[in-house]
């Protein structure tokens, strides 16, 4: 399907905060077609197992910058291929979070709510496991790199991808 070139970027990584409303409003007002908007926002949690409260005290996330947006912008022209979806964003953040911290935002809009349900949770599944991102915990015995998840390839897999990495 074809997409108009939008006035802002699909895809942004960066270190500071981002405005959920402030892009969502930017992503909505573009196109008077829009019905529906659907957004995702992961937070740094502050465990990485249940019952483990307060184990995770800050999230570090490293990135290849140039090939991290080209690999993201590739996820979301797969979103248009398979939803009937009018637009998309993807702001993800670099560098040291703290527990309650945003760290990614999709936001899809469509006419109706279950195309930009379905590419919303499509991209943000295909993130998890495509994008080159490097993430270490620093809890208190230490920093740690964290391994990829099967749970998250379990979750690409059901789009039909096959992506081995944990």
């Amino acid at each position: 399907m074809a997409h108009p070139t939008p006035a802002t970027p699909r895809v942004r990584i960066q270190t500071e905060a981002f405005d959920l409303g402030l892009e969502i409003s930017q992503l909505q007002a573009a196109d008077p077609r829009v019905g529906a908007v659907c957004s995702f926002v992961g937070t740094v949690r502050d465990r990485n197992t249940p019952g483990a409260a307060g184990s995770v005290q800050t999230l570090e996330l490293e990135h290849y910058p140039g090939m991290t947006e080209k690999s993201i912008e590739a996820m979301v022209d797969a979103a248009f291929a398979r939803f009937d979806i009018y637009g998309a964003r993807v702001v993800h953040r670099v560098g040291v979070l703290q527990p309650t911290e945003g760290v990614v935002l999709v936001a899809v809009t469509s006419a109706h709510r279950g195309q930009s349900f379905q590419a919303c949770e499509f991209i943000m599944d295909y993130l998890k496991t495509q994008a080159p991102f490097w993430k270490k915990e620093t809890t208190p015995e230490g920093a740690h790199w964290v391994d990829a998840r099967v749970s998250d390839d379990d979750a690409l897999a059901r789009w039909g991808i096959t992506a081995r990495n944990a």
